[in-house]
């Protein structure tokens, strides 16, 4: 007893090429079986609401004294084109909060009027901005002091 299906008789035939048609690449055929996006954007909006950030620190008067005396040394010795890590925060675009950034490299210019720390490859940090200061020249001052 032979046991037959149900396309047997067409399985074995030859896959049909349109003459009128191009064939249809890969990635196209799978993009027609792809689930409908009904809500355009929505993983966009999910995603962002769940992308984390910092906020922003509120240093207090000892903290903020440091930092504008290490401005104040480092601006005094940029004739010697001191070198410095500068961890400071970056307010987010979309939403409350921030992010913490390091900038390092030599500092060009420490600009009083725009209130900004200048590097040679022209970042600008605002002092506002600004968390933490290390400098192998704020090193050798505070150990002389």
């Amino acid at each position: 007893m032979e046991i037959t299906h149900k396309y047997d008789d067409i399985i074995m035939l030859p896959h049909h090429v349109s003459e009128t048609r191009a064939h249809m690449p890969m990635l196209d055929r799978a993009a027609q079986f792809s689930p409908f996006a009904a809500l355009t954007g929505y993983d966009a909006a999910v995603a962002e609401t769940a992308r984390l950030t910092d906020q922003k620190p509120e240093l207090d008067d000892t903290q903020k004294e440091r930092i504008s005396e290490q401005l104040f040394t480092l601006q005094a010795r940029l004739s010697e084109q001191p070198e410095a890590a500068v961890i400071y925060f970056v307010p987010d675009e979309k939403k409350a909060g921030g992010a913490y950034k390091t900038a390092s490299g030599r500092i060009r210019k420490i600009d009083e009027h725009a209130q900004a720390l200048i590097f040679a490859d022209g970042t600008e940090i605002p002092f506002d901005s600004i968390f933490q200061i290390e400098s192998e020249v704020l090193r050798m001052m505070e150990n002389e002091g």
